[in-house]
């Protein structure tokens, strides 16, 4: 039996054939998820830290409108999204007073940034659940290629007649190869999706301060206004 891949690939049976097969298909989508889930994370770092620097500036000039319209240049950014959420039922409320009577205007923009922050970290996770059940089931289908494998390697001795280790050798090489690749597999799976949720923890935190410091700006403009109108 030759040792090479292609040695191996050509001697399996059809069962270890699927299983690498399976594999592989687990591999490439895992890859692309990574390099998609990479991109969209550092774009939505970049993008947050010019529209936090560009809302900050805007926000003490009281600009709402305009934070939200800056908002819409940064699409992929998660703090535009949450901010302008709560910015744009404040500022509703704010132009159409009638509409809101009866209720809080503060805890309206909090409720709806809190929705927002609740979309926007779903969205960031998404995919990440395919990748931690590729890091967790690769190893094990790998495994059950090499027991499958290690069983037709010990019947095609018994069939045979033949002993000793140098009989099963190549049989139990070629079943091993499967777990080699699961493994492979899984590995940079769990590395990612341990880094991507970290990511992610890191990006639900940013959110929450930004939230609530909306909330406190919202708070100090409906003091300023209900002084206004008590004078």
């Amino acid at each position: 039996m030759e040792f090479g891949l292609l040695g191996m690939w050509s001697s399996m049976g059809w069962l270890a054939r699927s299983v690498v097969i399976i594999l592989a298909g687990m591999s490439i989508y895992s890859i692309g998820l990574m390099i998609e889930r990479w991109l969209t994370f550092n774009a939505a770092k970049k993008q947050s830290l010019k529209f936090a620097t560009q809302a900050t500036q805007l926000l003490k000039q009281n600009k709402l409108r305009e934070v939200i319209q800056a908002s819409k240049t940064y699409k992929k950014s998660h703090l535009a999204k949450v901010v302008s959420a709560g910015l744009y039922e404040f500022t509703y409320e704010t132009e159409n007073p009638g509409v809101a009577a009866g209720f809080d205007v503060v805890d309206a923009a909090k409720r709806a940034i809190e929705r927002e922050a609740a979309m926007t970290y779903a969205e960031l996770k998404r995919g990440l659940g395919g990748l931690a059940s590729i890091g967790s089931t690769a190893p094990f289908i790998g495994l059950f290629g090499t027991v499958v494998g290690i069983i037709n390697a010990f019947k095609s001795m018994a069939i045979s007649g033949g002993g000793g280790l140098s009989t099963v050798s190549g049989g139990i090489a070629e079943a091993l190869v499967t777990t080699a690749f699961g493994l492979l597999v899984a590995i940079p799976a769990v590395i990612m999706y341990n880094y991507f949720m970290n990511r992610i923890e890191r990006f639900n935190v940013e959110m929450s301060n930004s939230s609530n410091e909306l909330v406190d700006y919202f708070i100090k403009q409906r003091g300023g206004a209900n002084a206004s109108r008590v004078r």
